[in-house]
C-alpha cells in the first residue's frame, strides 16, 4: 500500500523551531551501533532524519540484548553485524528514510567524502582510540561531532566544534598515552591487549543517546543567517549523574596552539571519475590530469600497504600484501603466526607513499587500504592538493 502521508505532518509541525525539509534533507553519521548507536539511530528515524549511516565492525552477542533496543535474540545467535541490524530495524521504524549500514573500521575503512558530506557526526563510541579518531576525521572533514559516554547510571555528553574544542586537546598525558601504545609503534604490528567489560544499564543509554540526538537536530538547524531558539553543548560538556538524579552542564572547551588533529582539508577537489575501484596506475595517470602536474606521491595517511612481516625469532619472512588494517584478522587465521604473534615482535616491511615506482600498480584503491568516498593527500612539485573519489558518493 502506498504512503499517503509524510512522516511527521501533525507533529513535529507544530514546534516552532522545526523545520521540515532541514530534518528531511539532513545526513548525519553515526559511529557505533551498540547501546548509545541503537538510542541514537532510533531517535533519529523518529525525528525523521533523511538519511542515516552507522557504522560498526562488531557483531551482536547475547550481553548486548540487556540495554539495546534494536537488537533481538535471534540476531544474537545468528552472529549478525550490529550495523545492518540497526539499520533494518531503523527502516521498520521509519520506511520513508535512508538508513545505510557499514560494517568496518571508521578510521580505515569509511571514506572522509562521507564524513565531509554529512551535516553531523554523532559518536556512539566505548574507547578512547576510537574518539581519538573520530575527532580527527571530523576535524579533517571540518564537522562538528558530539561524543557520548555511559557507566553505570552515569553519563556524559559534549561537543566537539573546529576552533572551539578538540577531544585530543582535552586528553591528559596518561590518556595520549595509553592510546599511542594502542596504535601500537612504527615497527611493531600489534600490542597485545584486553579490556573489561563497562557495566551500563538501558536507562542511562536511553538519557545520554536522546540528547546526543536533541543536539544533533539543534546543529542540524543551525543558520548564520537568523538566531536561533536554543543553545547547544558546543564547547561544554553535560554530565548526567542518576545515583543521586542530578545533571550539569560544564564549559569544556579546549583548543591547543600546534595540536596534530587541527589539520581541516579544506579546498577538496572533487573528481567524478576517481572511484576506489580503480587500480593505482589509472588513478594516479587520473590525479596527475586533473592536477596538471608532472610527478604525484598519493599519501596512505590511514591505513599503510603492508608487503610483509619479519618475525624475530625465528628469523622469517611472510608475505602480506593486504592494507594495515587487515593485518590482525590475517594473522589470526593463520596458524604459524598465531603462535608467533605472542612471543615475538614483528617488523613491517610497508608502502607510506604510493607513487609510479610503487611495485604493484594493478592492485584497486581500496585492495591496497583506500575506502569509497575518501579523500587523498597528494604531495606533487605544485604542493600539497586533496582529491575526492566522488565517483564512490553514496
Amino acid at each position: 500500500m502506498e504512503n499517503t502521508y509524510e512522516w511527521g505532518d501533525g507533529v513535529y509541525t507544530l514546534l516552532s523551531w522545526f523545520k521540515k525539509e532541514k530534518v528531511k534533507n539532513a545526513r548525519v553519521l553515526v559511529a557505533g551501533a551498540g547501546a548509545l548507536g541503537n538510542e541514537v539511530v532510533k531517535d533519529l528515524a523518529l525525528f525523521g532524519v533523511g538519511h542515516i549511516y552507522v557504522v560498526d565492525f562488531d557483531q551482536i552477542e547475547i550481553s548486548n540484548l540487556t540495554r539495546s533496543v534494536l537488537f533481538r535474540e535471534e540476531d544474537a545467535f545468528q552472529h549478525r553485524y550490529k550495523a545492518e541490524v540497526v539499520a533494518q530495524r531503523a527502516r521498520e521504524i521509519n520506511p520513508q528514510i535512508e538508513v545505510t549500514p557499514i560494517v568496518g573500521n571508521l578510521f580505515s575503512e569509511v571514506g572522509l567524502g562521507l564524513y565531509r558530506s554529512v551535516d553531523v557526526v554523532i559518536g556512539c563510541l566505548d574507547s578512547r582510540l576510537a574518539r581519538y579518531q573520530l575527532n580527527r576525521l571530523s576535524l579533517r572533514a571540518g564537522k562538528s561531532w558530539i561524543d557520548g559516554s555511559i557507566e553505570n547510571l552515569t553519563g556524559t555528553v559534549r561537543v566537539y566544534t573546529p576552533g572551539m574544542s578538540c577531544y585530543e586537546c582535552g586528553l591528559s598525558r596518561e590518556e595520549f598515552n595509553h592510546i599511542m601504545l594502542r596504535t601500537g609503534c612504527a615497527d611493531v604490528v600489534r600490542l597485545q591487549s584486553s579490556s573489561g567489560r563497562v557495566a551500563t544499564t538501558p536507562v542511562s543509554a536511553s538519557i545520554v543517546g536522546a540528547i546526543q540526538v536533541q543536539e544533533a537536530m539543534k546543529i542540524i538547524h543551525l543558520d548564520e543567517s537568523m538566531e536561533t531558539p536554543f543553545q547547544t553543548l558546543q564547547g561544554k560538556m553535560l554530565r548526567y549523574e542518576g545515583m543521586n538524579n542530578s545533571m550539569n552542564i560544564y564549559r569544556y572547551a579546549s583548543w591547543k596552539k600546534n595540536c596534530p588533529a587541527h589539520e581541516c582539508w579544506d579546498n577538496v577537489v572533487e573528481d567524478d571519475q576517481l572511484s576506489a575501484t580503480m587500480i593505482v596506475s589509472d588513478a594516479l595517470k587520473r590525479i596527475k590530469e586533473r592536477l596538471g602536474v608532472e610527478a604525484l606521491e598519493l599519501n596512505m595517511r590511514n591505513n599503510k600497504f603492508i608487503d610483509k612481516i619479519i618475525s624475530d625469532r625465528p628469523e622469517k619472512e611472510f608475505d602480506v600484501m593486504l592494507p594495515e588494517s587487515k593485518l590482525d584478522a590475517f594473522i589470526d587465521k593463520d596458524k604459524e603466526l598465531r603462535q608467533l604473534s605472542y612471543k615475538t615482535l614483528f617488523h613491517k616491511s610497508f608502502y607510506e607513499n604510493i607513487d609510479s615506482e610503487f611495485p604493484y600498480q594493478d592492485l584497486t584503491l581500496q585492495e591496497i587500504g583506500i575506502p569509497p568516498f575518501d579523500v587523498v593527500q597528494i604531495s606533487t612539485e605544485k604542493g600539497l592538493f586533496y582529491v575526492e573519489l566522488t565517483a564512490d558518493r553514496f
